[in-house]
């Protein structure tokens, strides 16, 4: 075995695709440990496994991580369902516990097609790091949104109880 196909071994080149999608290294434990749970002797299962990034981002988390039919499908859901009691924490629950499943099947989705589509090991690994990653804008748009909700939510509270002090 030469040192090139030694370094490609299955174990090694599945290692380093899920690596170059995660794009984060102190994140691949995790990934890995919960791809592992939704891959069972090779047939894919949904699986609860949670993530508070999913349960509090909701919709952002999903377009954080690039998997965008989920994110639009999840945020039509949160607005519909944000005007009834208690089902947006409901929704937000399910996010939480499903959405690493979507990230899941968008890996295997671009897996399969770039091993469909390139022969090469090493070509296959740079364009999965192309293709897989994250938007790290999203963290900043969702920080501003959530942070104009907070400052609205104050103002809500506080002009009202000001005004009424000042006319005592």
């Amino acid at each position: 075995m030469s040192q090139t196909e030694e370094l490609y071994s299955d174990e090694i080149y599945n290692k380093k695709m899920l690596e170059a999608f995660v794009a984060k290294p102190e994140k691949i434990f995790w990934y890995q440990s919960a791809f592992s749970k939704f891959n069972i002797n090779g047939i894919d299962a949904m699986k609860w496994k949670w993530s508070w990034w999913a349960f509090f981002g909701g919709a952002a988390f999903l377009l954080y991580r690039k998997q965008y039919l989920p994110a639009l499908i999840l945020f039509i859901v949160s607005i519909i369902t944000s005007f009834i009691p208690l089902v947006p924490i409901i929704v937000s629950i399910l996010a939480g516990g499903y959405s690493t499943y979507f990230v899941y099947k968008g890996y295997k989705s671009s897996l399969l097609e770039i091993e469909a589509a390139i022969s090469d090991k090493e070509t296959r690994i740079d364009t999965m790091k192309q293709i897989g990653g994250y938007h790290s804008w999203v963290i900043w748009i969702y920080v501003a949104f959530v942070s104009l909700i907070l400052i609205s939510v104050i103002a809500a509270i506080a002009i009202p109880a000001i005004a009424a002090s000042n006319l005592q």
